[in-house]
């Protein structure tokens, strides 16, 4: 009889790889994107509308270790690029997103083109338009697989044959998918947007002669920041301290999401608390902490699971690094100009 704990986590590691299995062939349908939990550190990755929100050219890496306590967890990582061009009022950007998932077992890559058009209503209200094409790949290693009838409950061995058939499954599956997103922001003080993932729902399934839509995920996004030194909305200067109160809401199919947050900005350090809630159960409590300079930001978050899964998973560990190409002085006042005033991280 093995110990609990090893057991515990034994079987953990099976049911991980189970549920992906599941989701792959899409005898479920509660497939859902990774999540990340600094959001405006990836904002290609929020919302498509957010490319080229700075004058600069930018570059965000982006990586997150989901719980690693756990064999089989979550490992998702994050590259992106993206500029302003002045000429014709627009952005562009390039982006790479990597998922790997119990051990391995399966593996995405998804590589991005997006586009924005950015339109100025009036002196203080701007609108972003954004669209992005991806082309996805998921890939499967049959070796690693798992399935609930090779399990021992006494033991949690994994020496029983399967009745799986490998001939009935695809080793990779690829496909293209549409998104677009809208951003508004009024003066240096609030900010909001809407993004509509794989509006065109492609099949992903993994099974042969399985039907496994892709559902669309929709995100609304906003928040606004408070001058604490001088009170009042905006006009956060670097010697002031900023208050930056926001929201995030997600949905994927019967899968939802609310993050409520807080940022605390004084210049060169941020500090930040969030609630992540999963509508059926709280999910976690993500604390931050992040160092920015003119060019350069550096951020690192901690999810302190509060679901059934508790600190035995070890939480989430997030990192992550952007810089900004600015080399003039002009440059860094034109981009404070440009870009609609979102957090950081």
């Amino acid at each position: 009889m093995l110990p609990q704990n090893l057991t515990y986590f034994r079987m953990a590691k099976k049911l991980i790889i189970s549920i992906i299995i599941l989701l792959a062939a899409g005898s479920v349908s509660i497939a859902q994107d990774p999540l990340y939990s600094q959001f405006y550190a990836n904002p290609l990755y929020l919302n498509p509308a957010m490319a080229g929100n700075t004058y600069c050219g930018r570059l965000n890496l982006n990586f997150r270790d989901q719980w690693p306590s756990i064999s089989g967890g979550y490992i998702t990582y994050n590259v992106s690029y993206d500029q302003f061009l002045e000429k014709i009022n627009s952005g562009y950007g390039v982006m790479f997103t990597g998922d790997r998932q119990g051990d391995g077992a399966m593996s995405t890559m998804m590589i991005s083109g997006l586009y924005s058009y950015k339109l100025m209503v009036s002196q203080s209200t701007r609108i972003d338009f954004g669209i992005q094409a991806s082309y996805n790949q998921t890939k499967i290693d049959w070796d690693k697989f798992v399935f609930g009838d090779m399990i021992d409950p006494n033991s949690g061995s994994t020496g029983n044959p399967t009745m799986e058939n490998p001939a009935d499954w695809n080793k990779s599956v690829s496909y293209v998918d549409f998104s677009a997103g809208v951003l508004l922001g009024y003066e240096d003080k609030y900010y909001g947007g809407i993004a509509v993932y794989h509006m065109n729902e492609p099949d992903n399934g993994l099974q042969f002669n399985s039907q496994s839509k892709l559902p669309m995920k929709i995100t609304v996004h906003g928040g606004m920041e408070y001058n604490a030194t001088n009170g009042g909305m905006g006009g956060v200067e670097k010697e002031d301290v900023g208050i930056s109160a926001n929201f995030i809401y997600q949905r994927q199919d019967k899968f939802q999401q609310l993050n409520l947050g807080v940022y605390a900005t004084l210049f060169p350090f941020v500090a930040g608390l969030w609630f992540r809630y999963n509508f059926e159960n709280p999910d976690a409590v993500i604390a931050l902490i992040g160092f920015k300079q003119d060019h350069y930001r550096l951020g690192y978050s901690y999810d302190f699971t509060v679901s059934k899964i508790g600190l035995n998973g070890g939480g989430a560990h997030e990192i992550s690094f952007a810089w900004e190409f600015c080399i003039y002085k002009e440059d860094y006042k034109r981009r404070v100009l440009k870009a609609i005033k979102s957090p950081s991280f």
